[in-house]
């Protein structure tokens, strides 16, 4: 399981338009209307944007705009143009009511935004994203053509309102291809971020929800990592059910391709029209001399060893992330938690004896009084002492990371509570 680098001769393609800056097609309700007249004056008024200068490119048809937003500066452009969404973006995909998958699917027109992103990727993707409601106010739809997906309008917009920049994992998918026996995960949307696609080859259907949870937290981490190569670096980012650390790195396609005598999925023959740009092949460091020694080891190598439920690291900026946004909506869990038929549970941060380190746990809400809330223990924490499953306290929205409401139908979180509205 253990193998050395070895010479590559393969070399990486060019980016392409749709990995080089970050393309959303925008889809309006009502086609007939001139969408574009006034749309720098909705620009202007999106809170944090100054607009510096716009013209309009006779040639190639695109408006560009020059802006400042929060004491950055951005390039936009946008155009008319038409648009047929995958089917397979809609197919089973419980984001989607009925009416809208018909409604996007019949869709025929389209605004089309694009835009180089700053070094802070969430940030350029929020603005992208109040862009894509300004310029389209009767939005139905948005497909994000640079992360191959659709976005609901209702996420769109309600992520584009808050003042939480958005999840990570939002930027980009992870796409899986599946053979007889084997699947090939891989990424779309970090190479607009400034970062390496990321795959997993040769994973399986036993082990590709373990390898997937991998890839994605991996991406987050990428995200929120300023100045980091993961080609020249490593990261940790979870453990095994042994505690063994699980810690991953990546080498070009081109280099860690070479290291599979056979591939049926995510060859160089799958790569002649894509995947051959800026992606990189996962591996991992078994041990602290495998690092020092740069002995990598594939992702198999663990396949055993997984468990349950195997721990995955998050990063401190998404955890404050993710407590500002359910702090920002926790007037949603409020109210339905007056539906007597729903299940809210609420992540609360118990502090621990290391001054400004919490553990982050899961409780039952039972009582709401004012401005407190009373709720019950569902766990045994692991680093706090004297409390136990079943304890009961009273707190404050201040102490809430994180919440998650069961309906009879389904669950829904900070991010996705549109999902309540009828």
């Amino acid at each position: 399981m253990f193998f050395k680098k070895k010479q590559s001769k393969l070399t990486e393609a060019p980016l392409y338009y749709w990995e080089e800056k970050s393309y959303m097609l925008a889809i309006p309700k009502n086609e007939d209307e001139d969408i574009l007249r006034d749309s720098l004056d909705r620009i202007s008024a999106i809170e944090g944007v100054e607009v510096k200068d716009n013209y309009y490119n006779v040639e190639e048809n695109v408006f560009y705009v020059k802006l400042t937003y929060e004491k950055e500066e951005y390039e936009i452009g946008y155009y008319h143009g038409g648009v047929s969404i995958p089917e397979y973006y809609l197919n089973k995909n419980f984001l989607f009511k009925e009416e809208e998958k018909e409604a996007l699917l019949s869709a025929k027109k389209s605004i089309t935004i694009f835009m180089a992103f700053n070094k802070n990727p969430k940030k350029s993707y929020h603005l992208q994203l109040k862009l894509a409601c300004a310029i389209v106010p009767d939005l139905i739809g948005v497909m994000d053509e640079s992360a191959e997906k659709m976005l609901p309008a209702k996420w769109v917009k309600l992520t584009a309102d808050s003042h939480v920049l958005p999840n990570p994992e939002s930027l980009f998918t992870v796409q899986a291809v599946t053979g007889e026996d084997k699947v090939w995960l891989h990424t779309h949307g970090l190479n607009r971020c400034g970062i390496t696609e990321l795959e997993i080859l040769e994973s399986d259907v036993q082990n590709y929800r373990n390898h997937y949870n991998l890839i994605s937290t991996y991406a987050k981490y990428l995200i929120d990592k300023e100045d980091f190569n993961p080609r020249e670096n490593s990261a940790y980012i979870g453990c095994l059910i042994d505690y063994t650390p699980v810690v991953v790195t990546c080498k070009s396609w081109t280099e860690g391709i070479l290291e599979y005598k056979k591939l049926d999925l995510g060859g160089i023959k799958d790569r002649e029209e894509g995947h051959n740009s800026n992606t990189s092949i996962i591996f991992l460091y078994q041990s602290e001399e495998d690092e020092n020694n740069n002995v990598l080891s594939k992702v198999s190598v663990y396949d055993k060893l997984w468990g349950e439920n195997p721990i995955f690291f998050m990063s401190n900026e998404e955890t404050a992330r993710m407590k500002e946004l359910a702090m920002e909506r926790f007037d949603y869990a409020k109210k339905a938690f007056e539906n007597k038929e729903n299940t809210i549970l609420i992540k609360i941060g118990l502090p621990l004896e290391e001054e400004g380190k919490f553990e982050h746990i899961w409780f039952e809400l039972l009582e709401i009084k004012g401005k407190k809330f009373k709720a019950k223990l569902t766990q045994e924490p692991y680093n706090v002492e004297d409390i136990h499953e079943g304890y009961e306290a009273w707190y404050t929205i201040e102490n809430v990371t994180d919440w998650i409401i069961y309906t009879k139908e389904f669950a829904v979180n900070p991010d996705n509570i549109y999902l309540l509205e009828k």
